[in-house]
């Protein structure tokens, strides 16, 4: 199957994800500061989960640009991914609605876990598929990053027992590591292309 369809179905689904969050943001009918200010658990629940989309619709592209193929592995691959973001606007509702408060905002940790886990799953499937000498692989390399942004949910999920604002900042912090897109798979990509010019036959003049 070619990539361009996987691509486009992942790309309305996150853009029905992000539509379904703003709709769930209620308008004040006060026309006052103070009713505004009334909403920011819920405003900066929001805007925490749209960088998140964000961060996965950018890396997904990457990620899908760099695969040379896909089967039905890859597909089921990236439908569990999906299934883990489409709990995303549930999961931000109930946090910003009861102001961060401990279990919703354990559970929204529990849902950044499980999509972080089925990326990883599909990195590998593309990974397996295409073979260690694939661009992916070399692109990828150990994975620090990813597995260090697991790490740093499962260490937030048990701390929003203790702090709830601590697990948020966690949050935070594994947004601002992912919010410039991967650029292990740009550099290999770009550098790829850059070859591939310079091979190219010249035409004349």
């Amino acid at each position: 199957m070619d990539t361009g369809r996987l691509e486009a179905f992942s790309d309305g689904v996150v853009a029905i994800l992000i539509t379904i969050m703003v709709l769930e943001l209620k308008v004040p009918h006060d026309a006052s500061w103070g009713a505004l200010l009334a909403l920011k658990p819920v405003l900066l629940a929001y805007v925490l989960s749209f960088v998140y989309l964000g961060i996965y619709w950018n890396n997904h592209h990457h990620l899908i640009y760099a695969t040379e193929r896909v089967t039905g592995s890859v597909l089921w691959a990236n439908l569990h991914l999906l299934f883990w973001l489409s709990l995303v606007p549930f999961a931000t509702a109930w946090m910003g609605e009861n102001s961060f408060a401990t279990v919703p905002i354990a559970v929204y940790g529990c849902v950044l876990l499980a999509a972080g886990i089925a990326y990883t799953i599909l990195v590998r499937t593309i990974i397996n598929q295409d073979g260690p000498s694939s661009k992916l692989a070399a692109a990828i390399g150990s994975d620090i990053k990813g597995y260090l942004s697991l790490a740093l949910y499962i260490l937030a999920i048990p701390l929003a027992f203790v702090r709830n604002y601590i697990a948020g900042a966690i949050y935070a912090v594994v947004a601002l590591m992912w919010l410039i897109p991967d650029p292990r798979i740009e550099r290999r990509m770009g550098h790829e292309l850059t070859e591939n010019d310079e091979r190219a036959p010249k035409r004349p003049l």
